[in-house]
């Protein structure tokens, strides 16, 4: 249970995707102009990356190393699919707004890392619990992205207004250059909470985070 419960925490902070791994930046920087967008997002990663993990977690064993990579886009465009199916059956709007980012789940770099360096080595709860807890770090990030990025250049908070009578929303905070400037920002906070925590712990310098994907040869070229 306490390795469970490890799993599943240290997506939350400890290793939180974009803003500690700094994984899944094109989503992060392209979807986020409201918080309805950010959050549609998230879910749809949380259901694929959970039911991904599970599943290449159960056939792990009868995978063959050489084909791995294949068979984890195989099954993670299977699941996209059913993700494009009941957006389009149920919120319709927010799949338009989100374009061509539902399907690119499939080679997401968080989906194929946590296969890789994941769940195809552990058992199927322990893969539950990692997938659920980056999908959620993933979803909380993007909402929060998303809302500073609504609230700052649109004045609104989930559709409905939010700020004082006469607020001038500053239009750069919802095209592409404040994107990249809220997510700076972001980084350099999380550094600064790094550091201090570090200090407190008696270190010079924060611990190195590793992802843990080193050894997957879909990114890096290496030999399979």
């Amino acid at each position: 249970m306490q390795q469970l419960v490890k799993e599943f925490t240290k997506g939350l902070w400890t290793e939180l995707p974009p803003f500690r791994l700094v994984l899944g930046l094109c989503p992060t920087l392209a979807v986020t102009k409201t918080a309805d967008n950010g959050l549609g997002m998230g879910l749809a990663v949380i259901f694929v990356l959970v039911l991904s993990n599970m599943l290449i977690s159960l056939v792990r064993d009868i995978i063959p190393k050489k084909v791995r990579i294949v068979c984890f886009i195989a099954i993670s465009a299977s699941l996209v699919v059913a993700v494009e199916l009941l957006m389009q059956a149920y919120a319709y709007p927010l799949y338009q707004q989100l374009g061509i980012f539902v399907p690119l789940i499939v080679v997401n770099c968080i989906i194929l890392g946590r296969a890789e360096a994941f769940a195809a080595k552990n058992t199927v709860p322990l893969a539950i619990a990692d997938g659920l807890g980056m999908g959620l770090g993933f979803t909380m990030s993007l909402t929060f992205l998303g809302s500073i990025r609504e609230v700052f250049g649109a004045g609104t908070l989930f559709g409905t207004p939010v700020m004082w009578e006469g607020f001038r929303p500053f239009s750069v905070m919802v095209e592409a250059p404040g994107a990249f400037l809220c997510l700076g920002l972001i980084l350099a906070a999380m550094n600064l909470i790094n550091r201090w925590q570090a200090k407190r712990k008696g270190r010079e310098e924060p611990e190195n985070i590793s992802s843990g994907c080193a050894s997957c040869g879909g990114c890096s070229g290496g030999k399979s």
